[in-house]
């Protein structure tokens, strides 16, 4: 009987939540799991002809281009500017020497996926960017989150800069990911994240609606006003608009996922248990780091 319960154990912590799985008891106006992008609008009435495109196309490639940012995918000008004075660095492409990323323990296309064409990264000079793409609903994200804040404390490498990233599949996703920004523009979040977690797949709150998300909030110390400016801010915005283009550069269809500075992405299941994915992010974090 043991023996099977512990074989049950493996099976979970190898698997993940995947876009297919609905938010636990969401609200029924969410938008279903699947939700899919937006089709590409038809080309404007007056468009330069595919032949003005083309030489336009060229000359793009041939000219120099130092750094990537993410408003490629930003919205117009006008907000553009207005964001310029809350957040976003410029962002660039992490680089490292050539070779293999890892040992002959980790193989490319098993154990992790190289991301193409490599994403930007916020990560400093002789840095290297470590991604948790997670989601507050998934119970796998909960299991992994205290290996998570134990490695990100006490074992990681100190040129290894993580940050988390919310999944953005959905209106109970998007709810969720609005939680986790709500939390961070307050200065709350080391605070709270765990707690977040807890209070859902614990105390049984799904935190689905803006009623219970204040409640929650009150109960540590934010004013009810104070929240309600906060869940709603440009600055809140603007972090879930880079979660959604980050989400769709990683091409995120299932969490927990670990991405290594924009160019690795991995998972459990892939580097095949707990406890072989930290030392598969710490070799490909080594290789980009020109170790």
């Amino acid at each position: 009987m043991n023996k099977l319960a512990a074989l049950l154990s493996t099976l979970v912590l190898l698997a993940a939540c995947g876009k297919q799985e609905p938010a636990p008891s969401a609200p029924p106006a969410a938008a279903p799991a699947t939700e899919q992008p937006a089709a590409p609008a038809p080309a404007a009435e007056g468009a330069a002809p595919a032949t003005d495109q083309a030489a336009a196309d060229q000359a793009a490639t041939t000219a120099p281009a130092e750094t990537v940012s993410e408003m490629d995918d930003a919205p117009p000008a006008a907000e553009q500017q207005q964001a310029a004075s809350t957040t976003q660095p410029q962002l660039k492409l992490g680089g490292s020497a050539g070779g293999p990323p890892t040992s002959s323990k980790f193989k490319e296309g098993v154990n992790y996926t190289k991301i193409v064409p490599a994403q930007p990264t916020n990560a400093g000079p002789g840095k290297v960017e470590v991604t948790e793409v997670f989601w507050y609903g998934c119970g796998h994200c909960f299991a992994l989150d205290p290996a998570i804040e134990s490695w990100k404390s006490k074992g990681k490498p100190a040129y290894v800069e993580f940050n988390r990233v919310p999944a953005m599949w959905n209106e109970g996703t998007r709810l969720h990911a609005r939680i986790f920004y709500t939390a961070e523009v307050l200065g709350k979040l080391e605070e709270l994240h765990t707690l977040i977690f807890r209070e859902i797949h614990v105390n049984g709150n799904q935190l689905n609606n803006v009623d219970k998300i204040g409640a929650f909030f009150a109960q540590h110390g934010v004013s009810k006003d104070k929240f309600t400016e906060t869940f709603s801010s440009f600055a809140v915005e603007s972090k879930l608009q880079r979660a959604d283009f980050l989400n769709k550069r990683y091409r995120i269809d299932s969490v927990p996922t670990v991405i290594v500075n924009g160019k690795y992405s991995t998972d459990i299941s892939k580097a095949g248990g707990e406890d072989k994915l930290f030392p598969l992010i710490e070799e490909l974090a080594a290789h980009e780091h020109g170790g």
